[in-house]
């Protein structure tokens, strides 16, 4: 994921997830809390994640996770997802987070971007070989 030079958002791209944020995702500034945008990045890239592996996968690590801008209340986020890496029994996904404001139709801004390592495992959850 390329930051030296200005995104433009992926019209030609699917999102892994869209999620519209709402009151209770807000923190005490009244923005939308960091957290809760980890957690959709963790999510998208264990979606994007199962597209290599349909086995368990557990996150082990996210990477570069820098929040650009604010979200906010009624914004409608889009993640999109990009396989990076994927070793023997790891894989990198790297997570691009847009979002479209509620109150100005057609715009969108990048507001983060990170990059999460997720690692395959078995029942007993020992690492075990992507397949």
């Amino acid at each position: 994921m390329n930051t030296a030079t200005p995104l433009e958002f992926p019209k030609d791209k699917q999102p892994s997830i869209r999620v519209v944020m709402m009151p209770r995702d807000t923190n005490a500034l009244g923005t939308i809390f960091g957290g809760v945008i980890l957690s959709h990045i963790d999510l998208a890239a264990a979606t994007e994640a199962h597209l290599r592996h349909p086995g368990k996968l557990v996150t082990v690590s996210f990477d570069q996770v820098e929040f650009k801008h604010p979200v906010f209340v009624g914004d409608l986020v889009s993640f999109f997802t990009e396989t990076l890496r994927v070793g023997r029994t790891s894989l990198t996904v790297g997570v691009s987070v847009w979002a479209q404001r509620a109150r100005e139709r057609g715009s969108f801004i990048h507001v983060t971007e990170g990059r999460v390592t997720l690692v395959a495992v078995d029942e007993h959850l020992n690492p075990t070989p992507i397949v």
